[in-house]
C-alpha cells in the first residue's frame, strides 16, 4: 500500500494563498487535491467534486438570476451551462495555478497530466465542495464569485467551446475546418487519458490531452487559441 501523501504547512499556506481561503482541515484538503492514480481510492477527489459541481451550479444560477431580471429562462440556461462546464473550471484552475498542487502516481506525474484540462476542472470543483464543508456556503460563494467574475462579464461569445471559436476563425479566413485525431489512449480503463492532435493547413499542429475523446480535442483547440494569441 503506497503511503498517504501529506500537505506541509508551508504548501497549506501556498494553496491558501492562491485559493484566497484556507483550508483548515489538511485531510480535507488533501482528498480535494488527490487524483486516484495516487492509489488512495475512496480518499481521492471524485466524491468531492460531486459536490462541488453542485455548489458551483447553484451559485451560478443564483447569481444570474440577480444580475439579470429581464433575462428569459433559456438564455440564462445557457449562460448557466457554459459557466459551470469543465473548460470554465480549468480556466479558472489555470489562472490559480492549481496543477502544480495536485496529488498523483509517479507515472501520471510523468506524463504531465497535472497540466490536464480535465483534471483541473475537477480538482477546482473539488476544492468548491472542500472550502464548503470547511467553512461554509458562503465562503464557497465568495470564492466562486470572485473567480467566476471575468467569465461572467464575458458576454462575446464565451457560450462557443474551443472547437467551435477555432472552426468559426479558420472559415473566416478561408481556412479548412480543423482537423482532429487521437494519436494515444493511456491510463487503466476506468480512467482513460486520451491525446489528441490538432491539425490545420499552414498552421503548427497542436496537441491535447482529456478523459474523453472529446475533452481532448477541445484541450487542443484551446491550446492552439492560446498559442496564436486567440482565446477569449
Amino acid at each position: 500500500m503506497s503511503a498517504q501523501p501529506r500537505i506541509g504547512s508551508s504548501q497549506q499556506q501556498a494553496i491558501a494563498a492562491a485559493l484566497g481561503y484556507e483550508i483548515k482541515d489538511r485531510h480535507l484538503l488533501r482528498d480535494a487535491l488527490t487524483h486516484s492514480s495516487a492509489g488512495r481510492q475512496k480518499e481521492d477527489y471524485q466524491r468531492l467534486e460531486f459536490l462541488g459541481d453542485r455548489i458551483l451550479a447553484l451559485v451560478i444560477a443564483e447569481e444570474l438570476y440577480r444580475q439579470n431580471p429581464d433575462e428569459r429562462e433559456g438564455t440564462l440556461s445557457s449562460r448557466h451551462s457554459t459557466l459551470v462546464r469543465g473548460e470554465s473550471c480549468a480556466r479558472v484552475g489555470q489562472k490559480l495555478g492549481i496543477g502544480q498542487f495536485i496529488i498523483m502516481g509517479a507515472g501520471e506525474q510523468r506524463k504531465n497530466l497535472h497540466a490536464n484540462l480535465s483534471v483541473i476542472g475537477d480538482v477546482v470543483e473539488a476544492l468548491i465542495a472542500a472550502i464548503y464543508l470547511d467553512g461554509g456556503l458562503e465562503e464557497a460563494r465568495k470564492f466562486i464569485l470572485a473567480n467566476w467574475a471575468e467569465l461572467m462579464a464575458d458576454r462575446t461569445g464565451s457560450d462557443k467551446d474551443p472547437k467551435t471559436r477555432l472552426q468559426e476563425w479558420a472559415l473566416g479566413r478561408g481556412l479548412p475546418i480543423p482537423a482532429y485525431r487521437v494519436v494515444s489512449r493511456d491510463g487503466p480503463e476506468h480512467l482513460p487519458v486520451f491525446t489528441a492532435e490538432l491539425m490545420l493547413p499552414g498552421r503548427n499542429a497542436a496537441v491535447g490531452s482529456g478523459s474523453s475523446k472529446r475533452a481532448a480535442e477541445q484541450a487542443a483547440a484551446d491550446a492552439f487559441l492560446r498559442r496564436e494569441g486567440l482565446a477569449s
